[in-house]
């Protein structure tokens, strides 16, 4: 399983690419393993803010829908257009193409709920 030391994570199986004041934001590759085929994301194209722990959009599988939470609160900069009509890269490229939403964030403190590949690795029992 490919936990980059470098990302952040939350406890609901999210990665963070922090650069700056902008993150990047996408499941992790254990999420995508349990959720199975991804099928389908979806994410408001309106959408201009994160709110953290507000859902932000859902991800389908074949065996479920689940919410898309927000890690950090922030306004939103990208969305991956890709996954439009490419869910898939999110099984086969969870931390490259796979990536759902770029935010930019004013609020440092928040990263300090996040947890590192060690945390990360040892709430999923790695």
């Amino acid at each position: 399983m490919n936990i980059p030391e470098e990302l952040k994570y939350t406890a609901d199986h999210e990665w963070l690419m922090v650069d700056g004041n902008v993150a990047k934001i996408g499941i992790t590759d254990f999420a995508q393993g349990e959720l199975g085929d991804v099928v389908f994301v979806d994410i408001d194209p309106e959408i201009e803010e994160l709110i953290k722990d507000d859902p932000f959009g859902t991800i389908e599988a074949v065996k479920t829908v689940s919410d898309l939470n927000g890690p950090l609160s922030g306004r939103v900069i990208e969305i991956n257009n890709l996954l439009v009509n490419n869910p898939e890269k999110v099984n086969s490229d969870p931390y490259g193409d796979g990536w759902m939403i770029k935010i930019e964030f004013t609020d440092q403190s928040e990263i300090a709920d996040l947890l590192d590949s060690g945390a990360y690795k040892e709430l999923i029992g790695q």
